[in-house]
């Protein structure tokens, strides 16, 4: 029991800090710093580049270590320094050096955090475990949303970046309140047998020879390229003629999604077993691009504010169901974490990409045609997931290790 409200208040606390600033940092340059949205846009793909870059190489050592907690804990501490350096050198060349770090730490915590989820409770355990992180993690996105908009209003918008390193202590106490005894480490990398070959490190040419992890990422890949750059566009938008407010408009918009957030990550954790991981997915795609276009109908802020339930919809769905469908692919080859870094950082690179992308186009063609184009490259990565990603929860029963891994689509099991 001590474990898990550990990692319940760990997924509480590493809200803010997992994502160093995100949306906040946009207005923040924006109102404070005067930047322009092309330069926003590039401070921000920079982190994610160094979020891409690392993801994969922090799953292998998440799979390879026994220390995931000191993963963490370093993390955690390390975001906490990015953010000082963004709050005491706002120029382009310091904060760039600082979304780089915040971006590099930012690649550990999803494997270290699931890995150790997975090793806690165990794989029977597990769809329930990532809802409840899921659900504490949005709780947590909500609190900080508010805390950081009456901050940003009621003493500067950099405040924010000052509520980073105080997030960060209390996350790297969590931490080390769980107990190293009670995660077994060959379960927490996928490994369901202690002396099977798979407990060995691989390489990441396995990671290629599942068809149907290829053909999610590149699903995920496009919903998040799609997904990225909406809210800062969002934020942008509000920072326009605010008169100061934009950080509590901004505040609404993350707490409408957070608070539609928690519940969908409890459908997945108490259905996705019983439904399928199918049907509950296409709803999340199915909302990213009718947010997109109802962004272009109406400027008005609580209009906007309101859109932002789609993306609790969107979001709480995903961030659950990607642990659990990564953890179905790979089930028994002692990879999963290395598949999890390499299929994050696929996605990552879609998000790094869409803020230049979408940052670029508003800059010259304006906000509507930004959420339009966005809007398309939701609904091909809806189609993407409907017509080519198989349901992988039968994977996931089968008394086999991973029967997917190596095999052609076409066999492995699919529920419609």
């Amino acid at each position: 029991m001590q474990n898990r409200t550990a990692l319940d208040w760990l997924n509480f606390l590493l809200a803010d800090v997992k994502d160093g600033l995100g949306p906040f940092l946009a207005i923040y340059l924006m109102s404070s710093e005067h930047w322009d949205p092309a330069r926003i846009g590039i401070i921000m793909t920079i982190g994610g580049i160094a979020t891409v870059a690392a993801r994969t190489p922090a799953g292998a050592l998440v799979d390879r270590t026994t220390f995931k907690r000191g993963v963490i804990v370093a993390a955690a501490a390390m975001v906490a320094v990015g953010a000082a350096m963004l709050s005491l050198w706002p120029q382009f060349w310091p904060a760039a050096a600082a979304q780089t770090l915040i971006g590099l730490c930012d690649a550990a915590f999803p494997p270290a955090v699931a890995a150790i989820s997975l090793g806690v409770v165990g794989r029977h355990g597990f769809t329930a475990r990532v809802g409840r992180n899921e659900a504490f993690n949005h709780a947590g996105n909500a609190f900080t949303a508010i805390v950081a908009g009456l901050a940003g209003y009621l003493i500067a918008p950099a405040a924010v970046l000052w509520l980073v390193g105080a997030f960060a202590a209390a996350s790297i106490a969590a931490t080390l309140a769980i107990d190293p005894g009670a995660i077994d480490h060959h379960v927490a990398r996928g490994s369901d047998n202690n002396g099977d070959a798979a407990a060995r490190p691989s390489g990441l040419r396995t990671i290629f020879e599942c068809k149907p992890l290829l053909l999610f990422t590149a699903a995920i890949t496009l919903f998040h390229f799609a997904n990225a750059a909406m809210l800062p566009l969002i934020g942008e938008r509000l920072s326009q003629g605010a008169n100061g407010t934009q950080t509590l408009f901004m505040a609404a918009c993350i707490i409408a999604a957070q608070i539609v957030m928690v519940p969908m990550a409890m459908l997945v954790g108490a259905k996705a077993d019983a439904w399928g991981r199918k049907p509950l997915f296409l709803i999340g795609f199915a909302a990213l691009p009718i947010r997109g276009v109802l962004y272009t109908l109406w400027g008005n802020p609580i209009y906007l504010v309101s859109i932002q339930l789609l993306d609790g919809i969107g979001a709480g769905i995903f961030g659950a169901l990607f642990f659990v469908v990564v953890a179905d692919l790979t089930k028994g080859t002692g990879r999963y974490n290395l598949a999890l870094g390499a299929a994050s950082a696929a996605w990552g690179l879609g998000a790094a990409l869409s803020n230049s992308v979408a940052g670029f186009i508003a800059e010259r063609a304006g906000f509507n045609a930004a959420f339009l184009f966005l809007a398309a490259i939701a609904a091909v990565a809806f189609l993407t997931y409907w017509l080519a990603v198989p349901e992988t929860a039968s994977a996931s029963r089968d008394s086999e290790p991973s029967r997917a891994w190596g095999e052609r689509q076409s066999e492995l099991p699919v529920r419609r």
